[in-house]
C-alpha cells in the first residue's frame, strides 16, 4: 500500500508491505511511517479474506491491534469500530462474534495471551511463518539493472 505523501518520512520507503494470515484472520504490516516508540511496531488488522479464484479480496473487520517493538505489549484498537458497523448494520452479529473470536484467538497464540509471565516466555513475533514473506523483494520496487555483461 502506498503512502500518502503527507505521512512519508523522509528517506523511508514509500510503501507498507503486508502479510495475510488467512487462516488466522490477521493482517500483519510493520508500517514505514512509526517512529520514536513505535519504530518496529506491528499493526495488526482483523480481516476476512474472499477468495476469488486469481484473486483475492481482504475486507478490513473494524478490529485492530497495535503490537509494541520491546515492551512485549499490545493495545487492541478500534472496538468502537466494530460497534459503530454492528449498529448501523454494516457488520451482521455472526460476523462481528467471529471477528471478536479471532481477534482473542490472536492474542492466545501469538500475543501470549492475557497472562503477566516474564517477556522471555512469549511467542516469537512476528509469526515464523510470516518472516521469509516479509523478506522477499518488493514485486512493486523496479529492481536495478546492471549493465549487460553478455554482449561486446
Amino acid at each position: 500500500m502506498d503512502i500518502l505523501p503527507e505521512w512519508q518520512v523522509p528517506g523511508r520507503p514509500t510503501r507498507d508491505r503486508s502479510v495475510v494470515i488467512v487462516e488466522e484472520g490477521v493482517q500483519l504490516t510493520q508500517p514505514v511511517t512509526f517512529t520514536g516508540a513505535l519504530e518496529g511496531a506491528w499493526y495488526v488488522d482483523l480481516v476476512t479474506v474472499v477468495d476469488r479464484g486469481a484473486e483475492c479480496e481482504i475486507h478490513d473487520c473494524f478490529v485492530d491491534l497495535l503490537v509494541f517493538p520491546d515492551e512485549r505489549r499490545y493495545e487492541v484498537l478500534d472496538l468502537d469500530e466494530l460497534g459503530d458497523a454492528l449498529a448501523s448494520g454494516s457488520i451482521d452479529g455472526a460476523s462481528a462474534v467471529s471477528v471478536l473470536r479471532n481477534a482473542q484467538r490472536f492474542v492466545e497464540r501469538r500475543l501470549g495471551g492475557t497472562r503477566s509471565d516474564s517477556p522471555a516466555v512469549w511467542p516469537p513475533f512476528p509469526p515464523a511463518s510470516a518472516v521469509p514473506l516479509l523478506e522477499l523483494p518488493d514485486p512493486l520496487r523496479p529492481r536495478h539493472r546492471g549493465p549487460d555483461r553478455g554482449s561486446r
